[in-house]
């Protein structure tokens, strides 16, 4: 009697596991990088490969960084609505083209819109690796003090827009021009 019950609690127990597993939120990735400081990059611009962005040029302002490439199918899903968020002026979203060739960017930019103030290249993935980029599209909220806020695994939704992203740089703002 005792030897069917062994295998059939580890079954119950591995049952358990996987319904609690399959009620979570894939997108709910924790990171290790919330209220910490965003890792700081030095990257050539996509379209001025000549001039460099950082990081540390935003200080004082709440933006987003959207990691994105060309080659990605999300990416392209989650466009359209970036161009949106851009046109609405509520934030600034700069880009962080991924491990993507230039002339392949900036055609599909030319093609799709550019909802970015302005695009890097980190064509060796580095920067995207200090960020803890699982895949594209990924995006970060970073604060005045270079402090990330908020990250978006997968594409940046109407509902995150507007529940998650939205209020919260409404509030770092507020907080920032007191």
């Amino acid at each position: 009697m005792v030897r069917y019950l062994i295998p059939l609690v580890l079954f119950i127990v591995l049952v358990v596991f996987l319904a609690i597993g399959l009620g979570k939120d894939p997108h709910e990735v924790p990171s290790p990088l919330i209220n910490k400081a965003a890792p700081d990059f030095n990257l050539p611009q996509l379209r001025e490969p000549s001039k460099t962005f950082s990081a540390a040029d935003m200080r004082g302002k709440v933006w987003l960084l959207n990691v994105w490439a060309s080659w990605c199918v999300t990416c392209a899903d989650e466009h359209p609505l970036l161009v949106g968020y851009a046109r609405s002026g509520a934030l600034p979203i700069y880009g962080l083209n991924w491990k993507d060739r230039r002339e392949d960017a900036l055609s599909w930019l030319s093609q799709n819109g550019d909802p970015y103030v302005l695009s890097v290249s980190d064509l060796d993935g580095r920067v995207a690796i200090d960020y803890g980029v699982y895949g594209a599209p990924e995006t970060y909220l970073i604060d005045q003090n270079g402090v990330i806020r908020f990250k978006q695994i997968g594409p940046v939704t109407q509902d995150v827009w507007n529940k998650q992203i939205l209020p919260l740089a409404q509030e770092l703002n507020r907080q920032g021009s007191k």
